[in-house]
């Protein structure tokens, strides 16, 4: 009896064995008797809306080690560490550790020093091909396209966001293999191909981000400024044409090191950063009341209304000032294009006021603020804008000439754009289409309309007001003759700690051309420029030169 009941105790597992874990074993048994060598994809290149490349690759080699299959490990902590730059009694350490069955020895190797490894035959130790990233601009867009770990995937920028697209499916080589890893005699190969990935093409123009490049560190050098920004835009499909922050890194000698360094500098401020914009948003404001006023709103203001010239609102016992004197009859007679001819603070606070917070932040909803632009990039912050059901009057009084409101500079330039284009507000994008690796077309990204905003004959007086700002307003430093330029200067206190920083300022300016028909538009941010601050005398001219580049590179016709 108790032979019987043993016998079925061993009976039941053996079946337990081959039925249950005859999978798993036979896994094991797989793995332990065949040897993998990886076929490491080739990353999908990255490159410009006109087929220039951005990010490439370049052939390197990756070194791995079996510690069972060494026959002399000393020896050969020695060769390796002279070879790849690595702390010999550590390798020694890993192949005498009995822990793994195989170690990576280094990644991203040169051809030269694998050429020298194959010349020492060192048992157990082999190679593969990989790929390491290249950049063909160095400094030039790298917040955007960002940079890749040591294995290939993304880390950051749009390498990152379309990882999934760019990475490829990695292959490999299999043959059999003794018990300690070394090839048999009469070993099968097996071959399975990696599989590419493809690549994406960016609405980014090059020759446009190396003019904005220039200007921004231009800017940034000649104002002794703690940073410098700028975004140029489509304004009709809201294709992002550039992006600069400065100051900027190496793509190619990416600081890894340092994250402190390397977080500061890898950072897309004009994405992942709020500010206040100061007058810029003044743009908001008016197209707010002009599409308020053409639908019959009585509060609203008509084009021809001639507002309070005192230089001070007081509300909520607060006092508001504008950053003029009012002296000489300075500000006085304005009707809104002369008030956003000279920025002038209370005509903007008369406007917010009048319309009240319930149709006010209609607009400030339907224009984005307070929530991504939906921009393809990972970390887009949301801004900050006081509830509606917290905005107290003066609140509303100082986010009608952009005080107590907070924005990323992507959702400014987005704004301004969609009040000047017919009042389309698109997603913006950097995506315009995925190539295989073959070259070919996998698909277009599609323009994707998000609201509208106001009506085209609003956005057209607002054009023609703010292209008055340039002709003979606060912008006019960005005046080109023989173009039609239009836009809006911006000087903005920073604060620190709730209170306002002495001597500390955002100078801005957004524009765009041709003003009846807009088909580029840019906002250049300088963050703290020393000396001079006013956005028209530090940012207007950047505009300028942007455009200027813009015109010589597209070859564009005066009007006149």
């Amino acid at each position: 009896m108790a032979i019987t009941f043993i016998f079925c105790i061993i009976l039941a597992r053996l079946l337990y064995v081959q039925i249950a874990w005859g999978a798993d074993l036979q896994e094991l048994a797989t793995d332990q008797w065949n040897r993998e060598i990886p076929v490491v994809a080739a990353r999908g290149i990255i490159s410009d809306r006109n087929g220039v490349v951005l990010a490439g690759n370049r052939t390197t080699y990756s070194v791995f080690l079996r510690p069972n299959a060494v026959e002399n490990a000393e020896y050969t902590a020695t060769v390796l560490s002279g070879l790849f730059d690595l702390n010999p009694q550590k390798v020694l350490d890993k192949i005498q550790g009995g822990k793994v069955s195989e170690i990576t020895v280094a990644r991203q190797v040169g051809k030269e020093s694998v050429e020298k490894l194959v010349s020492y035959d060192l048992a157990g130790v082999y190679y593969s091909r990989d790929n390491s990233r290249s950049y063909t601009y160095n400094d030039a867009l790298c917040q955007v396209l960002g940079f890749t770990a040591n294995d290939g995937s993304g880390l950051s920028g749009v390498e990152k966001y379309y990882d999934n697209i760019l990475s490829g499916i990695n292959g490999e080589i299999t043959y059999t293999t003794d018990i300690i890893g070394v090839e048999t005699e009469n070993s099968v190969v097996v071959y399975k191909a990696a599989k590419n990935g493809d690549g994406i093409k960016l609405t980014i123009d090059m020759d446009i981000q190396i003019a904005a490049e220039n200007a921004i560190k231009s800017v940034y050098l000649s104002s002794g400024a703690k940073a410098a920004s700028c975004i140029v835009l489509d304004p009709q499909n809201f294709d992002v044409l550039a992006l600069v922050n400065y100051p900027s890194y190496d793509l190619n000698d990416v600081p890894r090191d340092d994250p402190e360094t390397l977080n500061a500098l890898s950072r897309n401020g004009l994405v992942s950063d709020i500010y206040e914009p100061g007058s810029t948003f003044k743009v908001v404001t008016a197209a707010a009341n002009i599409e308020e006023y053409l639908q019959g709103n009585a509060k609203a203001f008509s084009n021809s209304y001639v507002f309070n010239g005192s230089r001070t609102r007081t509300v909520d016992s607060t006092k508001i000032k504008c950053w003029s004197d009012h002296a000489n009859g300075k500000h006085s007679n304005q009707t809104l294009a002369s008030a956003l001819n000279n920025s002038c603070n209370p005509c903007f606070t008369d406007i917010a006021l009048s319309l009240g917070s319930k149709t006010f932040y209609e607009y400030l909803n339907a224009f984005g603020f307070g929530n991504v632009t939906g921009l393809d990039f990972t970390g887009e912050a949301l801004g900050m804008l006081v509830p509606q059901t917290a905005v107290r009057d003066c609140d509303l009084a100082r986010i009608g000439f952009g005080q107590t409101i907070a924005v990323t500079g992507m959702q400014l330039a987005c704004a301004v754009a969609a009040a000047v284009n017919g009042g389309n507000y698109f997603v913006p994008h950097f995506l315009k289409s995925i190539v295989s690796a073959d070259g070919k077309t996998v698909s277009e990204n599609s323009t994707i309309l998000k609201n509208k905003v106001i009506s085209e004959k609003a956005s057209s007086l607002l054009a023609e007001m703010l292209e008055g700002v340039v002709t003979e307003g606060s912008g006019k430093k960005a005046f080109i003759d023989g173009y039609r330029v239009g836009g809006k200067t911006g000087t903005a206190q920073k604060y620190e700690n709730g209170h306002v920083a002495q001597g500390k300022y955002v100078s801005s300016f957004c524009g765009f051309f041709p003003a009846n028909a807009p088909e580029y538009l840019a906002l250049i941010v300088v963050d703290e420029p020393q000396g001079t601050y006013y956005g028209s005398a530090v940012a207007a001219p950047v505009a300028k030169e942007i455009f200027e580049d813009i015109i010589k590179i597209k070859n564009i016709e005066r009007y006149t």
